[in-house]
């Protein structure tokens, strides 16, 4: 087990001694590669690759037989326990070794078909286990990302960007399609050097750009008319994401004047931005400036949100989240205007909090 994790379940278990529970099962990808190394996937909503089991004094990774190898390889130091029937069915037999009472579970992942199961299963053991819901308690420990997990997060961001200058440099995409352009950052991404996409590539031209979350299709890219792409990498699980918007040919003043007040609205963030600051004040300055400069209600989403293992963490950054930001914490600043009919403007980077003001990781202008 590396230090970094041992920490991290030092972490967790002192949070666990404050709660009403002796046993912790963890279901969620990423929460369960964060404090065990294990990187396997679930590949569905109601598949999993497997759980942990953390007790102030035990570690139980459990897996089925597709895994097992893998399990022992990146997660030294918990017990591998392969289960054969699915974990619901095994599940006694691995409270019973650990003693529990009282089980906390992940209110987000465990599905109501398989609460059902694993009490059916429980019940039908004689075992009288009180199970309790939980909600962000290793979320919470992740938010403040340590100096390994930066270092990924810029490696993740440096094949993004590489990708996307040398494409921008090398190619015309005048007459590309949407998707054609996706496919060619995602391919220019994965030739970098990435594991994986962080997410589907967003090309989104002309009036499709004023969706924020455009699906690439096959409209072509013609001449004089916004470009939104949004798109990041990942690096040894860890997620960039970017956004630039571009222009085929000499912007008119609509266009000047969308783009500087997205630019200038991400730049008085950034710079608000320091430890005791709240996350939704933050947000209020880019969204109070582009309502002044008379684009109001065109910027719909939150500023930007928390990136890590996964590419939507802790801390939000919106009218609805009040989270203190506190140094080395992590996330996008992304104002954007969109204008149904004729387009829209995203500019995404990405900060780490210090202790004097935020760190911008991008060097993409």
């Amino acid at each position: 087990m590396t230090k970094a994790i041992e920490n991290r379940v030092l972490k967790l278990r002192k949070s666990l001694s404050e709660k009403h529970f002796d046993t912790f099962m963890i279901l969620i990808g990423e929460n369960r590669r964060y404090l065990s190394g294990f990187t396997a996937e679930d590949t569905g909503f109601d598949e999993s690759a497997g759980a942990l089991f953390i007790t102030s004094q035990k570690l139980i990774l459990a897996t089925d037989s597709r895994y097992t190898l893998q399990a022992e390889q990146e997660a030294p130091g918990y017990e591998i326990f392969c289960y054969k029937k699915g974990l619901a069915n095994e599940l006694p037999d691995i409270l019973r070794s650990l003693e529990t009472k009282k089980l906390g579970f992940e209110s987000k992942r465990l599905s109501y078909i398989q609460y059902n199961q694993i009490t059916k299963q429980l019940l039908s053991n004689g075992l009288n286990i009180l199970l309790t819901g939980t909600e962000d308690i290793v979320e919470n420990l992740r938010v403040k990302k340590e100096k390994e997990e930066i270092k990924n997060t810029r490696n993740s961001l440096f094949i993004a960007e590489s990708t996307f200058k040398n494409f921008i440099t090398n190619n015309s995409i005048l007459g590309m399609t949407e998707k054609e352009v996706a496919w060619a950052m995602e391919k220019g991404m994965r030739e970098a050097g990435a594991e994986s996409i962080s997410f589907p590539v967003i090309v989104a031209s002309g009036p499709n750009s004023a969706l924020p979350h455009a699906i690439p299709g096959n409209r072509k890219i013609n001449k004089v008319e916004p470009v939104l792409f949004d798109w990041g990498a990942k690096v040894n699980g860890y997620c960039s994401d970017i956004s630039r918007t571009i222009l085929t040919g000499k912007p008119d003043d609509t266009f000047i004047k969308v783009y500087e007040t997205v630019l200038n609205a991400q730049r008085m963030a950034t710079d608000a931005i320091k430890p005791g600051v709240s996350s939704r004040t933050i947000d209020k300055i880019a969204r109070d400036y582009i309502d002044k400069m008379g684009f109001k209600g065109k910027f719909g989403h939150g500023l930007g949100h928390g990136t890590g293992l996964a590419i939507h963490e802790y801390p939000g950054l919106n009218p609805n989240k009040n989270t203190i930001l506190e140094k080395d914490m992590v996330f996008t600043i992304e104002p954007g205007i969109y204008i149904p009919g004729w387009g829209g403007v995203r500019l995404e980077n990405m900060v780490v909090v210090r202790e004097n003001g935020a760190e911008v990781l991008n060097t993409l202008e």
